[in-house]
């Protein structure tokens, strides 16, 4: 069965983005393991769900970003990788997706994620999107938590895991220390 995984940049106060969903927080600090662990996760995946806000965002850079001269090689094999790979857009009020390789969903619905875990292919990415990480924890159909906490005290931004209805007990699988100080937490659910 496919996992779905939550990759997740993260703050010491618990936020994932600033108030206008910024991370220059992250651009300060990403590295070269960094990049290789992002690069890692994308290849052990064929399918990425993304929220309106997330689905933007990516949709700004990474379609160009390629063939953009000032965009560095780490930036142009991920963005390879981020075009060919299926993207799931959930959103109540986007109208419709131009970037290749997406398709608009309007709602998440328990049984649409389960087929899609029961089915085949390579892991289901969840990047940012606090929203969908937030449905699905509360689904109880979270694989795997990737959570990158970096040193930095934000104060104020949006927190991943708002609106949680109940405790979900985890265990660690894996912790590692990057040399910039950034830990990669990767936990799972307990059964």
């Amino acid at each position: 069965m496919r996992k779905i995984i939550v990759s997740e940049f993260y703050t010491l106060d618990g936020l994932m983005s600033d108030p206008e969903d910024k991370m220059e927080w992250v651009l300060g600090s990403f590295n070269d393991e960094m990049g290789k662990y992002e690069s890692d996760l994308y290849d052990s995946a064929d399918t990425l769900l993304l929220g309106r806000t997330t689905y933007k965002i990516f949709e700004g850079y990474w379609p160009t970003a390629a063939s953009n001269p000032a965009t560095s090689q780490g930036d142009i094999e991920m963005a390879h990788k981020i075009n060919n790979i299926t993207k799931i857009v959930f959103s109540h009020s986007m109208r419709g997706v131009e970037w290749e390789n997406s398709l608009l969903l309007k709602e998440i619905t328990p049984e649409e994620i389960l087929k899609m875990k029961q089915g085949k292919g390579k892991n289901i990415l969840i990047i940012g999107s606090a929203s969908i990480v937030q449905q699905l924890t509360n689904l109880g159909l979270i694989d795997e938590y990737h959570l990158l906490l970096h040193p930095v005290v934000l104060g104020v931004g949006k927190p991943l895991f708002k609106d949680i209805r109940q405790k979900h007990n985890l265990k660690l699988l894996e912790a590692k220390t990057f040399s910039n100080g950034v830990v990669m937490i990767r936990y799972a659910p307990e059964k």
